[in-house]
This record gives C-alpha cells, sequence and structure tokens, in this order.
C-alpha cells in the first residue's frame, strides 16, 4: 500500500558556505526526511562530501538523514557513514560484488537498509533483495549532477517496483530522485512513489521560498 507523500530535500543543491542553516531551513519549511547524496569521482563524475561533513551537519535537525552513497567500493564506508548519524543508508548494486551482504551489514547496525537503481539498472535486481529493503530508490536521471531532466521511461520501473513493494506486504519506501519537480512529481506519486528526493526545486528562492516550493512538489500547493 502506498504510503503518504514525504519530501527529501537534497542538499547537494543547498548553499554549501551556510550548509547547516540551509538543513535547519528546510527541516522548518516542512521537509521529511534530509536527503544525504555522497558522491566519489569514481562511481560517479562528481565529489560531494563525505562522513565528517554528514556527522558535522546531523545536529542541526532531528529529522531522517537518508543518506545515498553513491561510491564503489561501498562496504569499506559504511561503519563510518553510521557512526555519522545516517538513518537510511542506500546503495547501488553495481558498487559491490555482494550486494546482498552489504545490505546485510547495514541493517547489523539497526540502520534502515535501501537499494538504489540507475535508469539503465534492471528492475529485476530487486526481486533477490527486497526482503532485506526499507527502500528502494529509482534514478530517474543518471547519477553524478543536480539539475538534470527527468527520464520518462522510469515511470515504468516505478510501477513495476510499486507492485513489487505491494506483495510484500511491507512499507518499503519508494523514493524517487533526479528532474523531480512540482511538473513531474504527480507522475512520478501516480506511478508509485511516496519518497521524493528534490535539490534545485527545493532549494531555488531561497530561504523564503522553501516551504512553499516543498507543498508544489507534494502536491499541497
Amino acid at each position: 500500500m502506498q504510503q503518504k507523500t514525504r519530501i527529501a530535500p537534497s542538499i547537494l543543491a543547498a548553499d554549501f558556505a551556510r550548509l547547516g542553516a540551509e538543513i535547519e531551513a528546510v527541516d522548518k519549511a516542512g521537509a521529511d526526511y534530509i536527503h544525504v547524496d555522497v558522491m566519489d569521482g569514481h562511481f560517479v563524475p562528481n565529489i560531494s562530501f563525505g562522513p565528517a561533513v554528514t556527522k558535522a551537519v546531523r545536529g542541526v535537525t532531528k529529522k531522517t538523514f537518508d543518506v545515498h552513497l553513491m561510491i564503489s567500493p561501498v562496504d569499506p564506508y559504511i561503519e563510518a557513514f553510521v557512526d555519522a548519524g545516517a538513518d537510511i543508508i542506500t546503495v547501488h548494486p553495481e558498487a559491490g560484488a555482494h550486494t546482498h551482504r552489504t545490505l546485510q551489514s547495514i541493517k547489523s547496525f539497526g540502520k534502515k537498509a535501501g537499494i538504489s537503481l540507475n535508469p539503465g539498472t534492471p528492475v529485476e535486481v530487486v526481486d533477490n533483495l527486497i526482503d532485506l529493503c526499507d527502500l528502494i530508490l529509482v534514478m530517474s536521471v543518471n547519477p553524478g549532477f543536480g539539475g538534470q531532466k527527468f527520464i520518462d521511461s522510469q515511470l515504468a520501473k516505478i510501477e513495476a517496483i510499486r507492485k513489487r513493494i505491494d506483495a510484500t506486504g511491507r512499507a518499503i519506501d519508494l523514493e524517487v530522485d533526479g528532474g523531480v519537480t512540482a511538473e513531474t512529481a504527480p507522475r512520478c506519486i501516480a506511478a508509485g512513489a511516496d519518497v521524493l528526493v528534490a535539490g534545485s526545486a527545493v532549494f531555488k528562492g531561497g530561504p523564503d521560498a522553501y516551504a512553499a516550493n516543498i507543498a508544489a512538489i507534494r502536491g499541497d500547493g
């Protein structure tokens, strides 16, 4: 059963000179999760930040820290992000040889575990992992950069994963990341998504605009 729509602003689009204040601002503006995009310049063609920055800003909000690890190899860094305050840790199946073991590792620390599917990753990848998943993330752009255009073909993947989640009877988050705006969000929700990651669409216009931006993506305004 699809859960209520939650919004996870990606801090990759925030003003890094004021990162703590930016997270506080989107928290107050109605964010449900804080989406933390970690990029290594190897698995994806960009570098963002690591566990030290994640830990530094953890204390400014009590909202769920939704940490998306776009790094390879991923296994050596799981514990560091646990220690940094991650609540959910999402990994890519291409980022290690044994994704099932990686998800087991995340859950062994008492954290929620997620799997992320790139646009070219087949939906069937989740079939032997879903029993360990608390979140499944559909990338609706190729990861590595913010501000990209939504890839329409991923809507069918969202629908296919929605059916798989519903068949489990479990409340697994179905998250979409990439090109999510007030215009594309309703299509994602209609396809079955219940967590929407948005970067530039949330952080445009400065702190005074964040509440209206979040409401527009959620469909409240």
